[in-house]
């Protein structure tokens, strides 16, 4: 095959067409107990909000004799290790399974066998209701449509107002956003900020999100469009990483591992008065902080320019037990009405162009009354269209582990970064 289809190319938003509501249980999967019900096992990472959002009771009254189970890993690295050892033996998968979008690549190029073709099922029919790019990034190169799309992840920045006011920084997003147009302007007020801060209260909670976000501004990142990796020579990655490096050393960083205990009780404890935020990050954070949080959280635009951070799919593995339910379920998850419903309860930006009219006057009591919908909706129209690789996330993430050794252990940047070109060789070889 050729090399150059070793990526994909996903844009956030560059939507067509009529939107479909998608229906119908289906029949053939069997039942588990009596009376004919059937349980779907739904197998997840960090936080779509489906539960949250009241989805799945939703989609049990509309289809009696069905029960839907999730189970979710905090952390995508651990999920998807282990979503890898049981598609390698082929037990204990669910009837849905996640993918993120920078595993999306290997699922496609790789894994394909291991998925159900869901054109199968009828999703050839909801084709029009997806970006194009979206779309294709699940499509394996012979046509076999592996997964579908659920969120998009623009860009902004949360913040905490409260934390803001006590150290004597402005707190209205528009003159934030003018403040810090620029990273430099964005690290600038950090320093301010470090000088009057809160006990225990740090600018932003890790260098690594502050990479993540930045990286997700540009189009060319660990690939180029030809398959080749490109992450070593650049330069963008170096003025990520260089940036990153730079808010270790001025101590802006409350040095927390994402996804980690510690991390997730830092929200309600006021650790960080900044986090780097796509949409879908606003349903976690009503979960960490809690009631506690409504009102001291506000959203404004991100430094820099637009960006992407993120964005899944939601596939049916061979060995599922209700192929056909199961895709029943994710075609009417993903259609416009209930992304859209997602959105407004949850924060998870939609990747349809009429679910994202239906929510760009959305705001959002918990984050000050943000208008939400125009500033995700703003940053999905400006977003790049990036190209991602089938090691894509792998990279990311050794990357990010590395700037974790220079933000907690003092390792010298140029040692760091040596050790992240070798986790990628290792984890691309």
């Amino acid at each position: 095959m050729p090399r150059a289809r070793a990526v994909v190319r996903l844009g956030a938003v560059a939507l067509a067409g009529a939107l479909l509501a998608a229906c119908g249980s289906g029949s053939s999967g069997g039942s588990d107990g009596a009376g004919g019900e059937i349980t779907l096992t739904v197998d997840l990472f960090g936080s779509f909000g489906y539960q949250e959002a009241g989805l799945y009771a939703e989609y049990e009254k509309l289809h009696p004799g069905v029960r839907v189970k999730q189970t979710d890993t905090e952390d995508e690295q651990d999920y998807w290790k282990s979503l890898q050892t049981r598609l390698a033996g082929g037990g204990g998968l669910a009837d849905v399974q996640a993918v993120e979008v920078g595993r999306i690549a290997s699922v496609t190029r790789q894994q394909a066998d291991k998925f159900e073709d869901l054109n199968r099922y009828g999703a050839a029919s909801l084709k029009s209701s997806f970006a194009a790019a979206k779309w294709s990034a699940a499509t394996a190169e012979d046509g076999r449509v592996l997964g579908l799309g659920t969120d998009v992840g623009p860009e902004a920045m949360c913040y905490r107002t409260d934390l803001f006011r006590q150290a004597g920084l402005p707190t209205d997003r528009a003159a934030l956003a003018q403040r810090w147009s620029t990273w430099d302007g964005y690290l600038e007020l950090g320093r301010q900020y470090r000088a009057k801060a809160p006990a225990k209260s740090a600018w932003l909670d890790s260098v690594g999100s502050l990479f993540t976000v930045m990286i997700g501004q540009e189009e060319e990142r660990y690939y180029n469009a030809s398959g080749d990796l490109v992450y070593d020579t650049n330069p963008a990655v170096k003025t990520a990483w260089d940036t990153s490096v730079r808010a270790a050393k001025d101590g802006l960083s409350a040095e927390l591992d994402q996804w980690s205990p510690q991390w997730n009780q830092a929200f309600a404890a006021g650790s960080f008065a900044t986090l780097p935020c796509p949409a879908w990050m606003l349903g976690y954070i009503k979960g960490q902080a809690g009631e506690g949080g409504k009102g001291k959280w506000d959203v404004a635009k991100l430094p820099g320019g637009a960006g992407n951070w993120g964005g899944s799919y939601l596939t049916v593995p061979r060995a599922a037990k209700h192929k056909k339910e199961a895709y029943a379920l994710i075609a009417w998850l993903t259609a416009p009405e209930q992304q859209a419903k997602l959105f407004r309860k949850q924060g998870n930006f939609p990747s349809s162009t009429g679910a994202i009219d239906a929510i760009a006057d959305a705001t959002d009591p918990y984050f000050s009354g943000a208008p939400i919908g125009r500033i995700f909706g703003e940053a999905a129209k400006a977003a790049p269209v990036q190209v991602l690789g089938v090691h894509d996330k792998n990279v990311a993430d050794q990357i990010t582990n590395a700037l974790s050794e220079v933000e907690r252990k003092g390792t010298a940047p140029d040692k760091a970064w040596s050790n992240a070109r070798k986790g990628v060789a290792n984890a691309t070889g």
